[in-house]
């Protein structure tokens, strides 16, 4: 331990990280450590702005991966970050839960993502972000144009039932931001169990949703395995032939405002 913090006190004089810009006022040598801080960094700031994004910012379940093509990725460790001589760390995850500590100790600014519990709270993240980078403006262009999809999407029930599947078996009710996607969509949740947990197997054996909201089965890694409540007859039996709602897991799998493509396709879907 003794010997690391040694390193990291040679590596942080030697790595003095940049000045913000005083033309500007804002970070112009932005490394983001995790691909959730990737999505905001990418659609916010320009190219010229961004030293490095994290290993994840190219996936495929990487909302803005495109944007990410032919930029420099490093890992969310101390010493590869530092020695990129970063004027802002951004990060939702990446580097562990001592990473802000350890970064602003190197006398480098990090800016956490906030928690987005709710489609509010995406917004709230949205502009507290975009503020932090200094894209207020920006920010709240991107916050309008949500406002005004949300409020097209806003409308009376169409009374169907919608069931959240996984490839791993697992849905979620009441209280989730999922919860809220389809009702935002016009959508009833056919779970009625809160929180996340197993399909519920025992109800689909003598019921069945209108609609089918099938999230992450684009991505390669995430098919069902004999073990998954997803490859159950059951629930073969009673989805069979449904309309399904396909979620690209980029669209979901990070709070940000692009989960309202999932809530539009939602509503397409459970159109009459």
């Amino acid at each position: 331990m003794i010997r690391w913090l040694a390193m990291l006190s040679v590596l942080v004089a030697g790595c003095a990280p940049a000045p913000v810009s005083l033309r500007t006022g804002r970070p112009m040598r932005i490394v983001s450590l995790d691909y959730c801080a990737d999505q905001y960094v990418l659609k916010l700031v320009g190219r010229d702005r961004i030293t490095a994004v994290s290993p994840d910012a190219a996936a495929e379940f990487s909302y803005m991966r495109a944007a990410a093509l032919g930029l420099r990725q490093v890992r969310p460790q101390a010493e590869d970050v530092l020695l990129l001589k970063p004027d802002m760390v951004v990060r939702s995850y990446g580097g562990g839960p001592n990473a802000a500590a350890l970064f602003e100790r190197a006398g480098v600014p990090v800016l956490q993502l906030g928690y987005a519990p709710d489609l509010a709270g995406i917004r709230t993240v949205l502009l507290d972000t975009a503020t932090g980078l200094g894209e207020r403006a920006r920010g709240e262009a991107m916050a309008a144009a949500f406002d005004a999809r949300l409020a097209a999407l806003r409308r009376a029930s169409t009374g169907k039932s919608a069931l959240y599947v996984t490839p791993g078996g697992v849905t979620t009710g009441p209280g989730s931001i999922v919860d809220e996607m389809l009702r935002a969509g016009g959508l009833v949740n056919f779970q009625t169990a809160g929180g996340w947990g197993p399909l519920p197997l025992e109800r689909l054996a003598y019921a069945q949703p209108d609609v089918v909201a099938a999230a992450f089965f684009d991505t390669r890694w995430n098919r069902p395995d004999p073990w998954s409540a997803a490859a159950h007859p059951v629930v073969g039996r009673a989805l069979k032939g449904l309309p399904t709602a396909e979620l690209p897991g980029a669209w979901t799998a990070c709070g940000g405002w692009f989960v309202l493509d999932a809530v539009e396709k939602l509503a397409q879907v459970g159109r009459p």
